[in-house]
């Protein structure tokens, strides 16, 4: 069998390898003129990465991006998309007289679009997007009457009028994006009526004028983030076509018209980030072909439809987003209908009543956001259907009950968002299920008990919040375990004891950065997540979300003592810091080791000693606050802290010098021993009063006489 096979091969070479041959000696050389004007071209641009080394000899198959007419050898097309070249179009360019095809795109070629282009008159494709194109669109443009396809979308600095000519140059124009540039003024006229149109993208410019009807059957119609007003047309035109209709961050008003649903081919539609306003009539409805539907930060009133769109097995609804309107009442069953559903938002708005049971059945959801209603009732045991979770946001609600075992079924959760409502009870054992969890926020809710290890087993961790609860006991040792750690947040709540520094050692809180995001810089330990999903197919989601929020700890307002952990301020990427408002001695570690911080609160606890070093050397520092210790000393002017007003305040030992003002050591040790005979005289007082009090209780009840609330609170806490 093996002799027969080489036999087959030889064979077949002998019999193939003549019209190989021939294939290959009939490969066109490229034309000595087109040869000529595409050397000057690359001679007069910067190819970092030699892309173009391979434009030597004569043979058209052999120059990156070439496809040459056979038998002349006339170059047909130019493709150099992505192969970072730069500098400015030489003129020689447009001596390629019977070039069809031009692809410049995803490069940083810079200057004016060439005017000889209008030279190219068998040009059929242009596309010279991302690149750094500057002026406005060449007048010679008008010679191009074989254009069918024009992109010069995201040239930020391109633009100025759209030529009224635009639409009428070329009868053979299907393809139009302009989208991320800067053109502004109104919609040329001629465009709305260039029936060979189909495809329109001027997303992202600073056009304006009122939103018109287009009178050709468009295919995609991409008008987002301009400046359009007026209400929305019916689309007549399109009806049997129109696909994509994106008209989202414009200024339209008024109400959504019934007609819409007579468009057949919809698949995408976003009117978001517009004034829309008035209850959607529940004669709309749209075919199973939808798959995408945004109608999030607009005025829409009323109940949600009941039924938006037609739905099969195979077809429907993928993503429905209904959020940041005025929504109310229940939340209809038939929305649980919607089987194609990846993801459901309806958060900020008016809505009542319980989340549908039936939830569990819309299995493919991977994001529900339901946070900023009125619902009520508990977390649906149901839910645990939709097992494919990545994203539950159901915070700012008024939901009771408790967290139910069964929700470790979602071991595919990313994001669980449950702040912000009335939910008691403990956290369960069996969470340690849950290990793909990345942000976990439980705050302000009823929340009890001590914590438990089922938290450890989130390694993936990056934020935590479990702030503003009942949770009591000691702080776990494995409180800083967590490699991906960017935010702790235990903040109010009824922890004790000391701050453990087990695991503080191997410098948690590592390799993350703030993204430049200054808002977080005035808001300390403000958090917001923004999550993304958009259709990218057919029927596939694609989720995504950023965190921002500085990386920090915020322990404050518990019961903890000790001294603070010197480790703690030796992890380098830490910007947010407080331990405000507990029990907590010793000295202030040296900030040096802090070069990242921004924002530090050790206010009303019980540190002593001076305050060394340069408190304010953190260069990114914009909030301190060590008000209410018991610091003593005298901080001098060169200390920088004149940027902190009030930062040392309820110091009684600490002076502070400022501009005309210096600190008198002999007065600081006067003041001192002031202090304490007011002590030795109030000591007896005191005494008198807390046995009077005593006694009092007997009685009355207990009268608690302390030397602050803060102080009382805990004395109160610990009988307890």
């Amino acid at each position: 069998m093996i002799k027969i096979a080489d036999f087959t091969l030889v064979f077949l070479f002998f019999v193939f390898s003549p019209s190989l041959l021939l294939a290959q000696s009939q490969l066109p050389n490229i034309d000595p003129q087109d040869k000529a004007s595409l050397l000057i071209f690359r001679a007069s641009i910067h190819d970092l990465n030699r892309s173009l080394s391979t434009w030597y000899g004569s043979s058209c198959s052999n120059w990156t991006g070439l496809a040459c007419q056979n038998p002349t050898g006339k170059v047909l097309s130019l493709t150099l998309s992505g192969l970072n070249l730069s500098g400015q179009i030489h003129p020689s360019l447009c001596e390629l007289s019977s070039l069809q095809s031009l692809d410049l795109s995803h490069n940083n070629f810079s200057g004016n679009i060439p005017s000889c282009f209008g030279s190219l008159r068998n040009l059929r494709t242009l596309n010279l997007s991302r690149n750094s194109f500057v002026g406005s669109i060449p007048g010679t443009f008008l010679s191009l009457k074989e254009l069918r396809e024009v992109v010069l979308s995201e040239n930020r600095d391109l633009g100025g009028v759209i030529p009224h000519w635009f639409g009428s140059f070329s009868m053979n124009l299907e393809r139009v994006d302009l989208s991320f540039c800067s053109f502004l003024g109104e919609l040329p006229e001629s465009l709305l009526y260039l029936k060979s149109l189909k495809y329109l993208n001027l997303e992202s410019n600073n056009l304006t004028g009122t939103l018109r009807d287009f009178q050709q059957p468009l295919v995609v119609l991409n008008l987002a983030s301009n400046r359009f007003s007026g209400t929305l047309p019916c689309f007549y035109a399109s009806r049997p076509s129109l696909s994509v209709l994106n008209l989202a961050e414009n200024s339209l008003v008024g109400g959504l018209p019934s007609c819409l649903g007579s468009l057949e081919e919809l698949s995408h539609l976003n009117l978001s980030f517009n004034g829309f306003n008035y209850e959607i009539s529940p004669r709309l409805m749209f075919s199973e072909k939808l798959v995408m539907l945004d109608l999030s930060h607009n005025g829409f009133s009323g109940r949600l439809p009941s039924r938006i769109s037609e739905t099969t097995e195979k077809l429907g609804l993928v993503l429905l987003d209904l959020s940041h309107n005025r929504f109310s009442g229940d939340i209809p069953l038939r929305i649980t209908e919607l089987k194609s559903l990846q993801a459901l938002r309806l958060s900020h708005n008016l809505l009542t009543g319980d989340i549908p049971a039936r939830i569990g059945n819309l299995t493919y959801l991977q994001v529900i956001d339901l946070s900023h209603n009125a619902l009520t009732g508990s977390i649906p045991l149901n839910i645990v259907g939709c097992f494919q979770l990545l994203a539950l946001m159901i915070s700012n609600n008024n939901l009771s009950g408790e967290i139910q075992p069964e929700l470790d079924a979602l071991d595919s959760l990313k994001i669980l968002d449950i702040s912000h409502n009335q939910i008691s009870g403990e956290i369960p054992l069996t969470l340690a299920g849950m290990k793909s969890l990345e942000i976990v926020d439980i705050s302000s809710n009823n929340l009890s008990g001590n914590l438990n290890e089922a938290i450890t087993k989130w390694s993936n961790l990056k934020y935590l919040s479990l702030a503003r609860n009942k949770f009591s006991g000691t702080l776990p040792s494995w409180l800083f375990k967590f490699d991906k750690i960017r935010m702790i947040d235990y903040s109010s709540n009824r922890f004790s004891w000391f701050i453990p520094d087990d695991n503080l050692n191997s410098t948690r809180f590592k390799d993350f950065q703030t993204g430049g995001d200054e808002r977080f810089a005035e808001q300390p330990g403000k958090v917001e997540i923004k999550i993304s999903a958009a259709v990218v197919a057919k029927d596939e989601l694609s989720f995504s979300y950023n965190l921002l929020s500085m990386v920090g700890i915020d322990l404050s307002d518990n019961l903890l003592h000790g001294e603070i952990p010197e480790a703690l301020f030796r992890q380098k990427n830490i910007e947010y810091l407080n331990l405000s408002y507990n029990f907590l001695d010793g000295q202030l570690p040296r900030l040096e080791k802090l070069p990242r911080l921004k924002a530090l609160d050790l206010s009303h606890n019980s540190l002593s000693g001076q305050v060394t070093g340069n408190i304010s050397a953190p260069p990114g520092l914009t909030l301190l606050n060590l008000s209410h210790n018991c610091f003593s000393g005298i901080i001098t002017e060169k200390e920088g802290l004149g940027k902190f007003p009030g930062a040392l305040a309820g110091n009684p030992e600490l002076c502070v010098e400022s501009p005309g003002s210096k600190c008198d050591p002999a007065n600081i040790d006067a003041s001192h021993e002031e202090i304490y005979q007011n002590e030795l005289v109030e000591g007896p007082i005191s005494i008198w009063i807390f046995c009077l009090s005593a006694f009092i209780s007997f009685d009355f009840g207990v009268l608690g006489i302390f030397c602050s609330a803060r102080a009382r609170s805990y004395i109160l806490q610990t009988k307890a």
